[in-house]
């Protein structure tokens, strides 16, 4: 599996403290000091880049969204873990990429009994109206949009092999039933194997590797009802730093949301080294969206 560069934003206790106190003595000698960001503002850019760097993030407002335990549907998360979350967005107009950046000193991307893996997800309500539906994944007949990132998976878009030995190099292996030499590729005797062994597999279902991208597009019309989009359009990456996960995800902006319109976003991150999985999670509400238009004006 292969490790990732540092990513510049995520900053050492101490360089944040400085940034701090440069900070205040700018606004102690006089000069101007930017209010922090009340809503995420998506700055317009004449096209999304298939690689985005950290060059295409500068001077792009960031908002600092503090997040909230999921303690209103069972199963609950009543231990604080994640505070706060770091967010950017460019749109071009017909698309909009967040960039969601995180504290997170365990590095959770393998899958396995009692193992849980780092994830993030953005969710937007389907509909541009003048009110939103419920923030805890919209309400019935009021859909919302989720784009779901997951570190397992994007180990495996990674190149990380789909094999036991990859999540323990140690294992020594016998034979899965439904993989025995003596059954034929496609034999019915071979099905049956797979769906008595690997029943998820047999039906589409399963949701570790192998994947050739790391995210995923969900729908919900309140609690339990998350499931799988009809159609795959997001895209994203994410990539580790000594002190956090850095995720960029780029979703189509919903009908009706352009240049200058307003909407509402939300977001949500999972610690997996804190047993954090499903509704277990830290959130946020509702946050203002704004698409800027040309001049960087909503």
């Amino acid at each position: 599996m292969s490790r990732h560069r540092r990513t510049p934003h995520l900053q050492s206790a101490p360089a944040a403290v400085a940034a701090i106190v440069a900070a205040a003595l700018l606004v102690s000698c006089g000069g101007p000091a930017a209010p922090p960001a009340v809503e995420v503002q998506a700055a317009l850019v004449d096209r999304i880049p298939d690689e985005i760097t950290a060059a295409a993030w500068r001077g792009v407002p960031a908002y600092t969204a503090n997040l909230l335990l999921q303690d209103l549907v069972d199963p609950r998360l009543l231990t604080p873990s994640t505070p706060r979350l770091t967010v950017q967005a460019i749109t071009d107009g017909r698309r909009a990429a967040f960039r969601l950046a995180w504290e997170d000193r365990t590095d959770d991307d393998l899958p396995g009994t009692s193992r849980f893996s780092d994830a993030c997800a953005i969710q937007i309500p389907r509909r541009t109206e003048p009110d939103v539906p419920d923030p805890q994944m919209g309400q019935p007949g009021r859909p919302v949009d989720i784009t779901y990132w997951r570190a397992s998976w994007q180990a495996w878009a990674d190149g990380r092999p789909d094999e036991i030995r990859s999540l323990y190099p140690g294992a020594v292996i016998d034979h899965y039933p439904f993989d025995a030499p003596a059954l034929e590729p496609g034999s019915a005797e071979k099905r049956a194997f797979r769906t008595r062994y690997a029943p998820a597999e047999a039906l589409d279902r399963r949701m570790e590797g192998p994947r050739d991208r790391p995210v995923q597009d969900l729908v919900a019309e309140g609690p339990g009802s998350t499931a799988p989009a009809a159609e795959q359009r997001s895209t994203g990456r994410g990539t580790r730093g000594p002190a956090g996960w850095e995720v960029v995800l780029v979703r189509p902006l919903p009908d009706g949301l352009v240049p200058g319109g307003r909407s509402q976003v939300a977001f949500a991150v999972w610690d997996g080294g804190r047993g954090e999985a499903g509704s277990r999670k830290m959130r946020t509400g509702w946050v203002p969206l704004s698409i800027l238009a040309k001049g960087g004006t909503p």
